[in-house]
């Protein structure tokens, strides 16, 4: 690197220092805007990213195709022509029970704590739409030394497949696709996630004449059936993906570091088809054979499968029940792209110069917007916090770690677009 290329990883390692408390309270106001999806409504916490882009002055549109799920968008160009690179992150988080179940802190309240902030999206993953945030508008006071563009996506509706964000913005935006895009999705930084598995959404219904509950010889119960259907469902979980050899030996060696992060098991789940019954409904009475039952599985297909490879299974398992109906209610194919590609040299450059471990490539077990980048052809990287709490209660992140991460990406695109690493 030139000294003028270290002059700007400088400014920019200034800029992070002196403003450090600023960056944790825009983590944390963005955290006490709920934004709980379902129902879906983001225009409050919305209105804390673009009242911080107002505070640096920098210009930004809202594109929503849906009144209560806003969509962000900002970009600027460098001073000479170059590659474009993309920031996304999502504003919607999941939702909180209403009796606040196992929460010890206020799920929006963004509370510091033992080094910790908490709250709903505490890992998932405001923290790392902050880092976007914080990236662009560091990157933006260095325009003059910059080649391309970068643009900033802060998206609604993403737990929901977002139809109403980052798909929306794929299919009729297209000057956000980019060349490469950065994302800080939950996953642990350990590890740089190039691909992910594809969620497959059925939902199975199963009708029975029904009857009084001492009537067991009078018909079938629905109940009893579908827990049938969701068992043979198993059979599918043995089902593997066929992967190109540069792929699969990258899937291979992240094992390990998957196991390490996510427990043990983690690594041997990511090439094989996985089962959760999320949902299932049936019966009215203890006493009454129940005549409906309805059940949504959420399957997982690893990378190099197809849905095509398995609707065809679950059709025979279907079939083998009387009154079993099923539908596709959701789903993505899986996604993956270079694991060798530069940015994933740049992260792993960037998080070692501070004596943290190389992070190694791997295909996440959950889903990301990345992956709607991945299918139009552009390399997508996800480098996160770890997902403390994730969908559970006292969902949280080290602050130590969040400004890593927030270090990682702001350095990672200064050196993905900076004039001095061009020439």
């Amino acid at each position: 690197m030139t000294a003028k290329h270290e002059k700007g990883r400088e400014k920019i390692l200034t800029w992070l220092d002196e403003e450090r408390e600023d960056i944790v309270g825009l983590l944390k106001a963005f955290l006490r805007a709920p934004s709980p999806n379902p129902p879906g409504n983001t225009l409050v916490a919305a209105r804390v990213v673009r009242d911080y882009l107002d505070s640096c002055g920098l210009e930004h549109r809202v594109i929503d195709p849906h009144p209560e799920m806003p969509n962000i968008v900002a970009s600027f160009d460098g001073e000479s022509p170059g590659r474009h690179l993309v920031l996304n992150g999502h504003i919607d988080v999941f939702p909180v029970p209403d009796d606040r179940h196992g929460w010890t802190h206020d799920p929006w309240g963004g509370e510091e704590a033992d080094g910790r902030i908490y709250g709903r999206g505490a890992c998932d993953m405001k923290p790392g739409t902050t880092a976007s945030i914080i990236t662009y508008c560091l990157l933006h006071r260095l325009q003059a030394d910059l080649c391309g563009r970068l643009t900033l996506t802060c998206v609604s509706d993403e737990e929901t497949f977002g139809p109403w964000g980052a798909r929306y913005l794929m299919e009729h935006h297209p000057e956000v696709h980019g060349d490469c895009l950065l994302n800080g999705e939950p996953g642990g930084p350990e590890s740089i996630r190039f691909g992910e598995r594809g969620p497959l959404w059925v939902e199975f219904t199963v009708r029975a004449k029904g009857a009084h509950g001492a009537y067991v010889h009078a018909t079938e119960s629905a109940t009893k059936i579908a827990m049938a259907v969701a068992r043979d469902l198993e059979e599918l979980t043995e089902l593997e993906g066929e992967l190109p050899h540069n792929v699969a030996s990258a899937v291979d060696a992240g094992r390990p570091v998957m196991d390490r992060m996510m427990g043990a098991g983690a690594g041997d789940l990511v090439s094989r088809v996985t089962l959760n019954i999320g949902l299932i409904e049936g019966g009215e009475k203890a006493n009454m054979i129940p005549s409906e039952c309805r059940f949504t599985a959420d399957l997982r297909l690893p990378v190099g499968m197809d849905k095509s490879d398995l609707l065809p299974r679950l059709a025979e398992i279907a079939e083998r029940y009387p009154g079993v109906e099923w539908q596709e209610v959701g789903g993505d194919a899986p996604s993956w792209c270079d694991p060798h590609h530069e940015m994933v040299a740049i992260l792993q450059r960037n998080v070692e110069a501070f004596g943290r471990p190389k992070p190694t490539p791997i295909v996440s077990l959950g889903g990301t917007d990345a992956r709607l980048w991945r299918h139009n052809g552009v390399p997508a990287y996800v480098y996160g916090p770890y997902p403390h709490g994730m969908g559970s209660h006292d969902e949280h992140v080290d602050i130590e770690e969040f400004l890593h991460v927030v270090r990682t990406h702001v350095l990672s695109a200064w050196d993905y677009l900076s004039i001095e690493t061009r020439e």
